[in-house]
């Protein structure tokens, strides 16, 4: 049986915080300018991306908002990517 919540350091959940990454990095924006635009202390922004915080769905949908993504860009990589 597997579990529901799976760890942070899943293979998913790694390639999902390099995809936000790579996301930001491509829009040429800080860890500093992307907690501006979320409204948010940019110490956040550098534990989501290190995996030592873990995203709850509206705000994944807010964080791919401020990368100018829709949440379907992201639903179709957590597609691609899981086993489920």
């Amino acid at each position: 049986m597997k579990k529901f919540r799976q760890s942070i350091y899943e293979a998913e959940h790694l390639i999902l915080r390099e995809w936000l990454v790579e996301k930001r990095k491509e829009l040429g924006l800080t860890q500093r300018q992307l907690a501006e635009r979320l409204e948010v202390v940019h110490s956040l922004i550098g534990k989501v991306e290190k995996g030592e915080r873990r995203l709850d769905f509206i705000e994944c949908i807010a964080y791919c908002k401020a990368l100018e993504l829709s949440a379907e860009d992201m639903l179709i990589l957590i597609n691609k990517i899981s086993d489920y």
